[in-house]
């Protein structure tokens, strides 16, 4: 990569830049909307389509960091005399591999729908089942165009496009709740509603594609110069079937872990004796600690992914390499530590402020510290991707996701929802062991070396301990008030979030020149006597 022209460098980094800052869009919207919803559909709404959510979230996954991604480097790495020419015939296969796929996709869910609901142990999601399935038919039009367009260098369609889908889905979420909510309709019709949006987010997507598509077409003065040497159709169908999944299979982890809690926790809570109202109810809080994982995720891996296009690109220098890696996982700790410490001991004016009431805060508290795993599971997934490892991460996701099973299966009857908060947990920090202890094997060298340990943890008491006053000060004053306990919680972010922040800066966590490679690293940099 080092002989790059300037203009390229520049190209794939802006380009980089634009896809990295969709992506986080996204997942915040992505995790935000679900309070509002929560706070319209209550509890058992909230279980009814958090149950049926993650057969959602694998079909979008696949179309934004899956498919989309092997098709791009596909075209990519193909010669740029006759990379156009060639990325037609990669668009066709590939769009023919890909419909065949989401058929399979749609019809097993569509047809396997009862069988899926009685596996959950909840019959009436056979019909939120059905709906869910045909998000996999949108799956071949989405991946083709935004990998094609990724392909070609083009990062804005895809950028434009994840954004759209985001806003629409959720615009549509929320509205549809409110209205059938405020009509009437049974909490399964309302999510039923809430899933129909979901997939309608996915047309929206097609149609700006389709859009850019069509206005590229017209911008395009001359047909495109034959290729020399053109993939052949096998070649292409292999790296998608054995890199499309490996790829995205990291991506999929927050999801999968929700697809093992969908399947678990519900029908165990059955087997333990415990009523179906009041185990919806339990699911349904637990459910909660989705977005706040999400979100918290989002803000540790924001900067520490902002890293890995710098270890792409210095490939060749070994020791800039591993400094960048060392740097990568130290910010995913420092940042992912504050997160949920901080989330610890600010979670009942939280679940409050965001939920109404302060049901369910233990299992949410464990649920919370798991944020720092699993920021340091995604960081050293992405890295050994870039660095040219898919398969190890997917394999770690794998054992995490056997492993997530067989604890709530042994924890959920005689611990209920906190057995499954607590592997939740434990599966993260073994992700997270395995992705470190892999790139030290990569590497060759630890990435804990450098690790300033006393500055961290000097950081997290200091903070911990002013939370602590600062709770004992404030929560007499609170009492059951929501209204107290939200301006309690943003206060408590705050003060928490400045003193870590300040501390962890002042006491050398990072350096001057690290800090100056971090969103923001000019103005925290200043910070560094």
């Amino acid at each position: 990569m080092n002989d790059l022209s300037p203009h390229s460098y520049q190209k794939i980094w802006k380009g980089a830049m634009i896809l990295t800052l969709a992506g986080i869009l996204t997942k915040i919207l992505s995790a935000a909307y679900r309070v509002p919803f929560q706070n319209i559909v209550g509890d058992v709404g909230f279980y009814i389509y958090q149950q049926v959510y993650p057969f959602y979230g694998v079909a979008i996954i696949l179309s934004t960091y899956g498919f989309p991604v092997v098709i791009s480097k596909i075209i990519a790495e193909h010669p740029e005399e006759g990379r156009e020419h060639a990325a037609s015939k990669i668009r066709w296969v590939s769009f023919l591999f890909l419909s065949m796929l989401g058929f399979i996709f749609f019809f097993l869910l569509y047809l396997g729908a009862p069988s899926v609901a009685a596996f959950m142990g909840d019959m009436e999601l056979a019909v939120l089942l059905k709906i869910v399935s045909f998000s996999f038919l949108l799956l071949p039009l989405v991946s083709v165009w935004r990998g094609s367009f990724q392909g070609l260098g083009e990062m804005t369609p895809t950028a434009v496009s994840q954004v759209s889908e985001q806003l629409f889905r959720v615009g549509t979420i929320l509205l549809l709740a409110y209205f059938m909510v405020d009509a009437g309709f049974s909490l399964y019709e309302v999510g039923a509603g809430a899933i129909f949006g979901s997939v309608a987010g996915g047309f929206a997507a097609v149609l700006v594609l389709l859009i850019f598509y069509q206005k590229r077409k017209r911008e395009q003065k001359q047909t495109a110069a034959p290729s020399k040497m053109l993939p052949s159709s096998k070649s292409i169908v292999k790296v998608l079937m054995l890199q499309g999944f490996t790829i995205c299979i990291s991506s999929l982890l927050l999801i999968l872990f929700q697809m093992v809690d969908a399947f678990t926790i519900y029908a165990w809570l059955l087997e333990a004796g415990i009523d179906a109202q009041s185990a919806k109810e339990l699911k349904g809080v637990y459910d909660r600690g989705q977005p706040l994982i999400q979100l918290g995720t989002v803000v540790a891996t924001a900067f520490s992914l902002s890293l890995v296009p710098y270890i792409i690109l210095s490939k060749d220098n070994e020791a800039e390499v591993n400094e960048k890696i060392g740097l990568s996982i130290r910010v995913s700790i420092g940042v992912g530590a504050g997160a949920a410490v901080g989330l610890a001991w600010l979670i009942k004016p939280v679940n409050r402020m965001l939920f109404a009431n302060e049901n369910g805060y233990d299992v949410l508290l464990v649920l919370g510290l798991s944020i720092l795993f699993c920021s340091i599971a995604l960081t050293g997934a992405a890295i050994l991707q870039g660095l040219g490892n898919p398969y190890l991460p997917a394999l770690f996701v794998g054992i995490g996701i056997g492993l997530k099973y067989c604890l709530n299966v042994l924890l959920i009857p005689s611990h209920s929802t906190l057995g499954a908060a607590i592997s939740t947990l434990i599966a993260f920090t073994a992700v997270a062991v395995m992705m470190v202890l892999a790139l030290k094997k990569r590497t060759g060298t630890s990435i804990f070396k450098r690790m300033p340990a006393i500055p961290l943890v000097v950081s997290v008491a200091v903070m911990s301990s002013i939370l602590a006053i600062y709770l004992l000060l404030s929560n007499s004053i609170v009492g059951d008030s929501r209204t107290l306990a939200t301006i309690q919680s943003i206060l408590g972010v705050a003060i928490g979030g400045t003193v870590y922040l300040l501390l962890l800066i002042k006491n050398h966590f990072f350096t001057r020149e690290e800090l100056m490679l971090l969103p923001l690293g000019k103005r925290l940099a200043k910070l560094i006597r």
